[in-house]
């Protein structure tokens, strides 16, 4: 422990942390910077601030106020000390509806804030993108803006007084009238009126430089607004008293489509005087494909109109829509579509770091400010200035505001690039200066823009900046290299240190070209990882959510990754042990593949690490226990002792002794074993129908036609293809031939719950769909030259095919048993290869996959994995769920009219992998009402049987999935496809929920619906 550590411990009450991941995980924020630093401090109050500042001045150690690390500019980075405000100062401390304030800490988050304003119809104004996880101290020191910034301001706006630290332990309490000046201020400012009244422009979002101008005396001499966007350098903050606003009581968007984004640009400004809630602007370069329903354009506005009523924000959107020159337009009131549309733009930041070709993009320019009414003129030749330099970016943002965001792609790995970012931000800085604007408009200038300001404000007031610096913190104590005498603006690049070489791994990391330093470059650091509550259907990140600590955060994971390959910070590389902690508790639920705005894959990046770390070395017993599940179950199947297997599990000493050899939680009770395995009993099925169908044949002293779908398991794999060459008779009528499914035996459906798999086949088979099994025999294909073409045909030979299955490999890959699982996968190709042969076309097979942990892992890590095999992708490309085999082959089918109301979960890796839209329409045709939740259930496949995962595993569950099943009304159906929400809910609140196709099942024999899934 060094000196300064222990010093610390004993000045201070919160924790104290000097090991390698307490550090490595605060190297980088939002921006492209990095710096290490020496420790952290999470200070529980004021006292303990004030402590940990006086070791500090005393050692001549630098210190950093971070909140939620959300700053773009690399304000939140420090070479010393950084103080962690989101563990403990993270409170309300009181809220007053009469005078519309609230009293906060600085690390409270800003959606506390408006959860707890809201029911008395107010708000805070300012509403930064990542307000679900920026904190107030974070956006008064970056004077955060928002989206309602024209119709409520920026944090200044809505701060009335601050409690400030300075370095030399003075304690402020900021104000107007100089309220809390540290001494020498006043005479600075009285001493420069001139140059402070005519050095700033006029903009609405001039957020670059100290804000000197507030002390002016004919504004009030407002200390505290004077304060906010000194990013920390100032002093301290420790509370702040912030004003509220009056929530409207009803919203209307209007969005409005435009050619271009210039045209919208100009636009904009004209809508101010309509007094709107947002004008908010993006371009179709940035919106998904898949967002359906904007009206024409290639750029839109996302106007925002209040009212006491829904009909009065409605009549103020329809002003709005009259006065704006729009090639289209279209009002949204529902609140669903509103958070629909809000979401793209609040993604934008994600979004936006991946060009449509996948080229990384970078912030750094990310939030120029000029006067709304050049917003037009500028954006084009900004347009103009990148490309000069070859460079491209998205620029989308405040438009109402003259505020621009975008991410460039800039080449940040090469000198020759980083020599090109240099050049074009000075140029860029030129042309901003010249529209009259700001360097920043909303997220501080940083290391990002600070060098530039003599641009902006010229030689003598950057100067009179150093001197305010000089008198609020002498000894340049408080995040030194920011704003005066900064570092230069291409200097601690956080990709400089990363290898230049491509780092051999496993997966093919196609979306990165194969290279994992750029899949870990991915998390940029806007932490939506970080929420603290899960919204809608979105699940990222449980065990963040169950914790509350960095390290199971997505973003902090990708943190760890990325120190570890950069090997300054975590020096033993694939074997550290910092790294394996945190990826213990990821659940690898995939929820971060969707929910995140750049698409990180940590249930990958975790599979990869887990294989590395392993290598040549003995795995936790989970590993074997669980990870080579597959065969323990295989082995009973072929020796027949499921029954003894159950019955020794119930034994309670006998069960707790397997689980302790097993690395299983001792609070989990063992799964029973189906006593016959769904393949052995839909083997027998069939052979009982081929007995029905021999004595049919006998008793009407014919044949009957073999290819009825309840008279065959066969294996003709699409229409047009037999399993027998010979039949050329059957050639004319194949057009009649219904759809042939395969239905895929996975691990939990064939050992676990052989009762979905029958509820499925019915049902397939009902909606008059061809099901085969999945092979267990190696196939080989027949092909015959007939007059008409070529006709397809299989054979096998059971005497040396016995025993073969197919399987996804997930508990390999969840494990990190690569390559075991690249074994497992390979043999499955193997056995599938006459059904995956490319010149099938589109007539390879449909697999229909019930339990959506394998559908993801077939869909998604098989073709990852086995990038070299061109059938993995064939094979991934044919799965399909249930729901979706149905709507897709079977689209006149009306299903039961069940006409109930439904809870439960949908399954994560559905949501983040396989989409649910089917699932949807087909409860929908059905009749079964209510939406299920999102989040994860906690058990996630191994994750919450492992030891020690149980509380995590509990906390996940008890979030949303159970208490959406305890407050459903008596007789509600609870839903889970996935096996280990059923064991969840099972074991954690004693309910039995039901597969989708079960549901189904039970209800064929009841009336049909009327309503098909074609919609029709």
């Amino acid at each position: 422990m060094t000196d300064l550590e222990a010093e610390l411990r004993r000045a201070v009450r919160g924790e104290v942390g000097f090991d390698v991941m307490s550090r490595a995980l605060t190297t980088m924020d939002a921006s492209n910077y990095r710096r290490v630093p020496l420790g952290v401090v999470a200070p529980r109050d004021a006292d303990d601030v004030a402590g940990a500042l006086a070791v500090c001045r005393e050692r001549g150690v630098p210190v950093v106020a971070r909140g939620g690390g959300t700053s773009i500019a690399g304000q939140a980075t420090g070479t010393g000390v950084v103080l962690d405000f989101t563990r403990h100062m993270n409170r309300l401390l009181a809220l007053d509806p009469e005078t519309r304030t609230a009293v906060v800490q600085p690390g409270l988050v800003l959606d506390r804030l408006q959860e707890a304003a809201a029911p008395h119809g107010l708000r805070f104004g300012p509403d930064p993108s990542t307000h679900s996880r920026c904190t107030l101290g974070g956006m008064i020191g970056n004077n955060s803006c928002g989206s309602h910034s024209v119709a409520w301001g920026t944090t200044a706006d809505s701060v009335r007084e601050l409690d400030v630290l300075t370095a030399r332990g003075e304690r402020l309490r900021l104000g107007r009238e100089w309220a809390g000046a540290p001494e020498g201020l006043r005479a600075l400012v009285e001493a420069e009126l001139a140059r402070l009244r005519t050095g700033y422009p006029q903009l609405p979002r001039r957020i670059s430089g100290y804000a000197l101008d507030a002390l002016l005396p004919e504004r009030g001499a407002d200390v505290a607004r004077s304060f906010c966007g000194s990013e920390g350098t100032l002093g301290v903050l420790t509370e702040a008293v912030v004003g509220l606003v009056v929530a409207p009581r009803a919203r209307a968007l209007a969005v409005l489509g435009y050619a271009d984004e210039s045209a919208a640009a100009e636009a904009a400004a004209g809508l101010l005087p309509y007094r709107p809630l947002t004008v908010e602007g993006m371009a179709a370069d940035l919106v998904p494909p898949a967002s359906a329903g904007l009206p024409r354009g290639g750029a839109w506005l996302f106007v925002e109109a209040g009212g006491e009523s829904a009909g009065e924000a409605r009549a103020r959107a329809e002003a709005i829509v009259r006065a704006a020159d729009v090639l289209d337009s279209l009002i949204v009131t529902e609140p669903a579509g509103q958070r629909a549309l809000w979401r793209i733009r609040e993604d934008a930041s994600g979004t936006a770091t991946r060009m449509p070709d996948g080229t990384e993009a970078w912030p750094g320019w990310e939030d120029c400010a000029v006067p709304p009414a050049r917003l037009g003129a500028y954006l084009r030749e900004f347009r103009g200035l990148l490309t000069g330099h070859g460079l491209r970016g998205t620029p989308y943002g405040h438009f109402g505001d003259g505020c621009i965001h975008v991410r460039i792609d800039f080449d940040l790995l090469t000198d020759a690039g980083v020599a090109r970012f240099r050049r074009f931000s000075e140029e860029l800085a030129e042309l901003v200066v010249a529209h009259g604007g700001s360097l920043s408009g909303e997220h501080g200038d940083g290391q990002a823009r600070a060098e530039l300001l003599p641009k902006m404000y010229g030689p003598e007031l950057v100067a009179l900046f150093e001197r305010a610096k000089a008198v609020w913190d002498p000894d340049d104590l408080l995040n030194p290299g920011m704003l005066v005498r900064p570092a230069p603006l291409d200097g601690n690049l956080r990709f400089s240190v990363l290898p230049r070489e491509p780092v051999d791994v496993a997966f093919g990391y196609p979306a990165d070209g194969g290279d994992f330093a750029a899949a870990v470059r991915r998390c940029v650091g806007v932490a939506k990882c970080r929420t603290t509550s899960a919204a809608g259907a979105s699940v990222m990140c449980p065990s963040f959510r169950a914790t509350g600590a960095e390290e199971h955060s997505t973003r902090g994971r990708a943190r760890l990754l990325h120190e570890m390959l950069a090997g300054e910070v975590i020096t033993d590389g694939w074997r550290s042990t910092e790294v394996r902690d945190a990826l213990d508790l990821c659940l690898s639920c995939k929820g971060c593949r969707s929910d995140c705005p750049v698409e990180v894959d940590m249930a990958t990046y975790k599979a990869e690490f887990l294989h590395h770390h392993y290598e040549g070395r003995r795995r936790p017993a989970a590993h074997y226990s669980m990870g080579w599940l597959p065969l323990w179950l295989r082995w009973v199947t072929r020796t027949r002792t499921a029954g003894l297997v159950n019955a020794l599990a119930s034994v309670g000493p006998l069960a707790a002794l397997a689980k302790r050899l097993g690395g299983i939680a001792p609070e989990r009770e063992l799964p029973r074993i189906a006593p016959e395995t769904f393949s052995r009993w839909w083997r027998r099925r069939t052979v009982e129908q081929a007995r029905r169908m021999m004595a049919e044949w006998k008793q009407r002293g014919g044949p009957v036609d073999a290819r009825h779908p309840h008279d065959t398991d066969g294996p003709e794999p699409a229409d047009g293809v037999t399993d027998d060459a010979d039949d050329a008779d059957d050639a004319d009528d194949t057009d009649d031939f219904p759809p042939v499914v395969a239905l895929w035996p996975d691990t939990f459906t064939e050992h676990f719950a052989p009762e979905v798999g029958k509820a499925a086949l019915r049902v397939l088979e009902a909606a008059g769909l061809v099901v085969m099994q999945t092979p267990w025999m190696k196939w080989k294909a027949e092909v015959e030259q007939t007059p008409d073409g070529e006709t397809w045909g299989y054979s096998a030979n059971p005497l040396t095919s016995r025993g073969v299955r197919v399987c996804c490999g997930l508990t390999y890959l969840s494990t990190g048993q690569l390559d075991r699982a690249r074994q497992v996968l390979r043999r499955t190709l193997d056995l599938l290869d006459p059904f995956l042969d490319p010149r099938l076309g589109e007539s390879v097979p449909a697999f229909v996959v019930l339990e959506p942990s394998c559908a993801a892992a077939l869909r998604t890590d098989l073709p990852e994995l086995l990038h070299d095999d061109p059938r993995a992708a064939r094979l991934a490309a044919s799965v399909v769920t249930f729901a979706q085999a149905l709507e897709r082959y079977a689209p006149e089918w009306s299903p039961p009219a069940l006409d109930r109301p439904v809870t439960g979960q949908t399954h994560c890796h559905q949501h983040a992998v396989l989409g649910d839209a089917a699932d949807r329409r087909l409860r929908e045709a059905a009749g079964l009402t209510g939406e299920l939740t999102g989040g994860c259930c906690g058990l996630a496949g191994n994750f919450g049987f492992e030891k020690g995962h149980f509380e995590v595993s509990a906390a996940c569950a008890q979030e949303r999935l159970l208490p959406a099943v305890r407050e459903a009304p008596e007789g509600t159906v609870v839903l889970a496809d996935g096996f280990s929400c059923r064991t969840q809910l099972e074991q954690l609140a004693g309910v039995r929920a039901r597969h989708l196709a079960q549901v189904l099942a039970e209800g064929l024999d009841r009336r049909p619906s009327k309503r098909f899934l074609s919609g029709s």
